[in-house]
């Protein structure tokens, strides 16, 4: 007999906040932390009807020190708990590095795997608001380039809720980057292709495999978060001059799909990264490398679109100026076929 499933779309933020609920209900050892996580329901929503349903004990709001926090999550993990904390903004990270890398990560290593520690830190990331650069990082490959944590970044609210769930049942510490861009409040805009059918029921996205969202042969776009809206919005513009995009949306950062980043290119035989965080040192030449070291046949230089590499500016117009977009995208592709 088969049981019909509820069709129903959801913003990333509900599906966040969905997926934490149901594990919550099942493991009495997940619990969240984190400022105005409580009866607020969170900045970005991810935390809402979570205080109504399971009290104070297990949604506790903090001081406003991320240090403080961050070594109790790490400690309550380390005897058992499965903490989810949120840092309410990637770029505060320096305030709490100690404890994110020294300890969440290592600790594990260091004792030889007799202690997990199993912490999701979801954090926000993106910019576009004019928040200036204390508040609109991305800083994808910060936190990919150490070992020791996995790192998650959904572009949709089915990824949101199956890389959530994936992540609080993982015993490794999991980096959750979500962008607020997508999340589908409506104070910070709603980008509609991030809101799409999500099942009630619990499952998992599998931490380390990407999605080909949009299937081409003419060219390859690997996105990130919003890259990968800015990918398949260009990708549809590219369609109109007959030009097939494939769009790949990693989802994963570590570990990062690099197989099915090779088996895309293999097949279109270019390549555009496109990835909100800084231009260099970051996640788009670490896979444009991952194809170059392969050998994969390239028909033109692989193309990165990223941000440059100065401080988010406060201004509006400088701001919108640094950003991706689609138009960069398809700048980067007229610049392979013309080379």
């Amino acid at each position: 007999m088969t049981v019909a499933t509820k069709e129903r779309k959801l913003t990333i933020a509900r599906a966040m906040a969905e997926a934490i609920a149901q594990e919550m209900r099942i493991d009495e050892r997940v619990f969240v932390m984190g400022e105005d996580i409580g009866p607020l329901g969170g900045v970005f929503g991810n935390t809402r009807g979570l205080y109504d349903e399971f009290g104070a004990e297990r949604v506790r709001d903090t001081p406003i020190s991320e240090t403080a926090f961050m070594g109790a999550a790490v400690g309550a993990a380390s005897d058992g708990m499965r903490p989810i904390v949120e840092l309410m903004f990637v770029d505060f990270f320096g305030v709490c590095f100690d404890a994110i890398y020294n300890l969440m990560a290592k600790n594990t290593y260091f004792s030889g795997g007799e202690v997990k520690v199993p912490v999701v830190l979801m954090t926000s990331t993106g910019g576009g608001y004019s928040d200036a650069g204390q508040h609109s990082q991305c800083l994808h490959a910060t936190f990919a380039h150490l070992p020791g944590m996995k790192v998650v970044a959904p572009s949709n609210a089915y990824d949101a809720k199956g890389l959530m769930t994936a992540a609080i049942r993982d015993d490794n510490p999991v980096i959750f980057m979500f962008h607020k861009a997508l999340q589908g409040m409506g104070w910070l805009g709603t980008e509609k292709d991030a809101i799409v059918q999500v099942p009630e029921q619990a499952y998992e996205v599998p931490i380390g495999k990407a999605a080909v969202v949009r299937e081409g042969s003419d060219v390859t776009i690997v996105g990130i978060t919003s890259g990968v809206h800015h990918g398949l919005k260009a990708a549809r513009q590219l369609a109109e001059r007959g030009v097939s995009a494939e769009v790949l949306d990693l989802r994963s950062l570590v570990p990062l799909d690099r197989e099915a980043i090779i088996a895309s290119v293999r097949k279109t035989g270019r390549l555009i990264v496109v990835d909100e965080d800084y231009h260099s040192y970051g996640m788009s030449g670490e896979i444009i490398s991952s194809v170059v070291e392969q050998g994969v046949p390239l028909k033109a230089a692989p193309q990165r679109v990223a941000y440059p590499d100065i401080p988010i500016p406060f201004t509006r117009p400088m701001e919108q100026w640094a950003l991706p977009s689609a138009d960069k995208i398809i700048a980067a592709f007229e610049k392979m076929e013309s080379n």
